[in-house]
């Protein structure tokens, strides 16, 4: 496989169609097929026969990975009848996947009310607001649990107004990923992968990616990455022992993990940044450590990781 190029794509869009009546806007057609990209520079001391490539989930339009699951859960939302006319989209967020509601509301046309803690970075903030979202903020002690917490009160006291996509417990979030990225990277690799790494946030990525790969190739190694404990909080990466665990994961789905520190993370990140050209987040960091440690261990094979989003969203608190 060349290292310099991209296969060609099958639609990621023709999969989710909606109502004739309300069209897809064409930025909307634009989430998906992101481009699979070598690791060169960091990868010098790996054997020839493994190779290291990372999914570039910033080319979305909204910037990140969690497009694609914004969009598919609002999608089916809509084909299903449970989010009507009227209703305001309410859901607890670090960041990511609120922008993609916020950029999927504003492209439809319906409001959007975004949780987070009150930690999420600045950009993510000011972002969600510019396409026009409603931004409740929640104690940082609390982190994404609380928002989750706050979300599910707001919920019960008005589900007259408030559709809640419910991210964490959607099973429309994995499958934007079964149906979209899982197959991307299969043709991006022409089906050589052999170990897919990448963090658990919502667990969309790694259990959509995850069951697809396995349903073409049982042999592929599943890895997921974990913060090594709460204290090293890695935004968008959930510690799975001290949280609220996502009811769309299954942890059997694993072959192995790979715990990492925040420092571990930041430092990857800045690694990529000016050894590759790749200027990303610090969850991308992580998952980049984890590839590289994982592809250490191997003689041969290709691993594939997911960079959930570009470093723009932290210029604020980049050091």
């Amino acid at each position: 496989m060349a290292t310099n190029t991209i296969l060609p794509q099958a639609s990621y869009i023709a999969r989710f169609p909606i109502p004739a009546s309300r069209p897809r806007p064409a930025i909307l057609q634009q989430i998906g097929n992101t481009p699979l990209l070598p690791l060169q520079r960091l990868t010098r001391d790996l054997p020839p026969t493994v190779k290291v490539y990372v999914k570039a989930e910033w080319f979305n339009p909204g910037g990140s990975v969690k497009d694609r699951p914004a969009l598919r859960m609002i999608e089916q939302a809509i084909l299903r009848g449970d989010f009507r006319p009227g209703m305001t989209l309410i859901d607890a967020t670090s960041g990511n996947t609120g922008i993609g509601y916020a950029l999927v509301g504003a492209a439809l046309g319906f409001p959007v009310t975004l949780v987070m803690p009150e930690n999420v970075s600045e950009e993510r903030k000011r972002i969600a607001r510019a396409y026009g979202a409603e931004v409740i903020l929640t104690p940082e002690d609390e982190g994404v649990d609380g928002a989750i917490r706050y979300v599910h009160d707001q919920v019960a006291r008005r589900p007259d107004r408030f559709y809640h996509p419910d991210q964490y417990n959607n099973p429309d979030n994995w499958l934007a990923h079964y149906h979209g990225t899982g197959p991307e990277i299969w043709r991006q690799t022409g089906g050589r992968v052999t170990h897919f790494v990448t963090a658990l946030g919502t667990t969309g990525a790694f259990m959509g990616v995850g069951r697809y790969l396995k349903a073409k190739n049982s042999a592929i190694q599943l890895i997921s990455v974990e913060p090594v404990d709460a204290a090293n909080a890695i935004e968008g990466v959930k510690h799975m022992a001290t949280s609220i665990v996502p009811g769309i994961y299954d942890p059997r789905l694993k072959d192995g993990e790979v715990r990492v520190t925040k420092a571990q993370a930041v430092a990857m990140a800045r690694r990529l940044a000016r050894g590759e050209g790749l200027f990303v987040g610090f969850s991308a960091g992580a998952a980049v450590h984890s590839a590289l440690q994982t592809a250490r261990q191997l003689d041969e094979g290709v691993v594939v990781t997911l960079l959930a989003d570009g470093g723009m969203k932290y210029v604020s608190v980049w050091e």
